[in-house]
Formats: structure tokens, sequence, C-alpha cells
């Protein structure tokens, strides 16, 4: 399963036509991107009951849909996105970043400190202590915005410190921008479309030495 941050990374994707395209170039097309990925949100601030990855509930929230183009949350988001892909540029090997940023991408510090600061928002644990004794989470903020924010460096985090991170790649196909998980060593591509483009591409320039 997609994780929060690994989604947001993934909204700068190639356009079919040799170019990029950005699915959060505008308020509308974030409102709906943040529709379609409020579950994950959801996982970050309220898994389920029955999970065992230690996180804690959110209290009498069920979704964070903030006002996107009121709030900021638009610019937070895209913000948070560029912080995300240089940790994802820092994570695969060296000089293996995506095409689609590899020449513009935040500074490690500044894409650092931003998740941290948003993971930050979030609040912490504390005990309570009725029949027994468990931890529960005190939120910070009840600003929709806030939290979205938060999960999506919350998110980061997690993904960064998580097995999943040894998984991360850059598809060094032309034209292609994605990163993905890797699910078997030998895997080179994001998508067999990639790879038989590449080879295509290969077969093409060594028959014509271009």
């Amino acid at each position: 399963m997609t994780t929060l941050a690994f989604a947001l990374a993934a909204t700068i994707k190639h356009d079919g036509h040799g170019g990029v395209a950005d699915l959060l170039s505008t308020p509308a097309e974030t409102a709906a991107w943040l529709t379609e990925n409020n579950p994950l949100v959801a996982d970050v601030l309220h898994p389920s009951p029955d999970s065992d990855s230690g996180k804690l509930l959110h209290p009498d929230r069920a979704e964070i849909l903030p006002d996107v183009d009121g709030s900021g949350a638009w610019r937070e988001l895209r913000r948070m996105r560029g912080a995300v892909r240089a940790l994802f540029a820092r994570a695969v090997a060296p000089g293996e970043p995506s095409k689609a940023d590899a020449d513009r991408l935040m500074e490690f510090p500044e894409a650092l400190r931003r998740v941290n600061e948003a993971a930050a928002r979030l609040g912490t644990t504390y005990l309570e202590w009725e029949d027994a004794p468990r931890a529960k989470w005190a939120y910070r903020t009840g600003d929709p915005v806030e939290l979205l924010i938060g999960a999506v460096g919350r998110s980061a985090i997690e993904f960064m410190v998580g097995p999943d991170r040894h998984r991360l790649k850059a598809c060094p196909a032309a034209r292609c921008v994605k990163y993905f998980l890797q699910d078997d060593p030998r895997q080179t591509w994001c998508s067999p479309s990639c790879g038989n483009r590449e080879r295509v591409n290969r077969h093409y320039r060594k028959r014509t030495g271009r």
C-alpha cells in the first residue's frame, strides 16, 4: 500500500508528450487529489483500531479536507511536496534523482527542516490511566491545514526510517520522472512500458549509431 508522502511525491509525473505534468497545478486539482487520497491522511492521523503500527487515534475527525483555495493548503502542499521529493532524491543512489526536478531541488537542510517542523505540528503523546495505563495523542491544533501538513511530515519521516526507503528508486527511462518502490532486485524500471520503451530506444540507437 502506498503512503501519503509517496503519493504526494507522485503528483509530479510524465505527461505522455515529453514533458512533466503537475497534478497539483491548481487549487481545484489539489482538492480533487486530496479527496481521492484522504484515506492516506486518515491512516496517519487515525489508523484502524486493530493497527499494530503504534500510531494513536485522532479523536472525532473522520477526514481532513480543508478549503484548499482559501486556506493556503494548496501552497503548503506544494512546498511539502518539494521537501519530500528532495528527501527522496537524497535517499536514492547518488546522482540518480528523478529527472523532473533534479536541477531545481530544494536544498536538503531546508527540506529536512520543513518535514520535521511539519510533523511537529501534530503534537505529542501523553499517559492516560483509568483502568489501565495507555498512551494517547495530544494534538497541538485543530486546524485542518495544520493537521494535513503535519500528516505529510509524519508520513515522510515514517517512510524515511522504514523498510520502503531501501526499495525507493528513480526510474531511469527517458522522459520518465517517477520514483517507484522496487519489488525485485532485478527491477530497473517503474513499469513494463518504461522498460519496453527503453529497449526500443537502445535498439534504435544501436542501429542508427545515434
